[in-house]
């Protein structure tokens, strides 16, 4: 008996045994978590290729009950049903290929034209005309541009205000504009067989042209900063809708038909 009182007084010191009127402690060991096959990160980043572009793209399951794609300054993000395998998710984006590839591009340049240094409408600033650098000089009696000097004379005197010499650059560069537009409008109509009846200038930033089946010509003024190559190609291009107004196969081959180059001198325009 005095040996059971004294491993009774010991289990207690030790702790090996509950004290008196105290509940064992119960130890719980967790059960191993299951893995949902169909169960991914909320936003996982995933690649594809589309139209032989290795694209990355974010993808969050969701409450929504189709996929749905959004195209914005950090790429395209992707969301679809809780239930949607990855295969069905990957052959919707690859329907939407054309789209999503197209607003991708327009997101890029809208980037690239937001991160270049925007022009100071300032005496001695300089801007491109006809693929060159062209100087605003400002204190002359006429406002005239010489590309030879690569100069733009402006009359105004050094204290004209930033928006008065802008007007003032941009009215004398829509002026050359008429003129040479026309001129390239001439050369290459009867080239195509066709017969253009009104020039018309634009300024729609990303629209280069357009062309009306009455004859009318847009041509967006922004185009004289770029060199007169790629000037011809949009001339080309709007007068070759005067024959197809579409762009079938047959549209591009009757551009191809005046500038065989003509995709190389596509690819140089970029929103100003």
């Amino acid at each position: 008996m005095l040996r059971g009182f004294i491993q009774q007084a010991f289990d207690w010191v030790t702790g090996s045994q509950a004290l008196p009127n105290q509940p064992r402690e119960r130890i719980i060991v967790p059960k191993k978590p299951t893995l949902d096959r169909r169960q991914i990160a909320p936003q996982d980043q995933r690649h594809i290729v589309l139209q032989g572009q290795p694209i990355a793209y974010q993808f969050e399951r969701s409450k929504r009950r189709t996929i749905g794609f959004i195209v914005g300054n950090h790429g395209l993000l992707v969301r679809a049903p809780r239930w949607t395998t990855i295969a069905e998710v990957e052959s919707a984006i690859q329907e939407k290929s054309h789209w999503i590839v197209k607003k991708l591009h327009e997101v890029h340049e809208r980037q690239i034209h937001s991160v270049k240094a925007a022009i100071v409408w300032a005496d001695g600033a300089s801007l491109d005309y006809l693929g060159q650098p062209l100087q605003l000089q400002l204190g002359a009696m006429l406002t005239t541009i010489d590309p030879d000097q690569g100069r733009l004379w402006i009359a105004l005197p050094p204290s004209a205000s930033e928006a008065q010499i802008q007007d003032a650059a941009q009215s004398a560069i829509q002026r050359a504009a008429l003129l040479l537009f026309e001129t390239r409008l001439n050369h290459y109509a009867p080239l195509l067989g066709v017969h253009w009846t009104a020039l018309k200038l634009t300024h729609a930033r990303g629209r280069w042209g357009s062309a009306k089946s009455d004859g009318t010509i847009r041509l967006n003024w922004r185009l004289m900063h770029y060199r007169l190559p790629v000037i011809d190609y949009v001339v080309v291009h709007e007068l070759s809708h005067l024959r197809h107004m579409n762009h079938s196969p047959r549209f591009w081959d009757t551009v191809e038909s005046i500038l065989p180059d003509y995709a190389k001198l596509k690819k140089e325009l970029r929103p100003r």
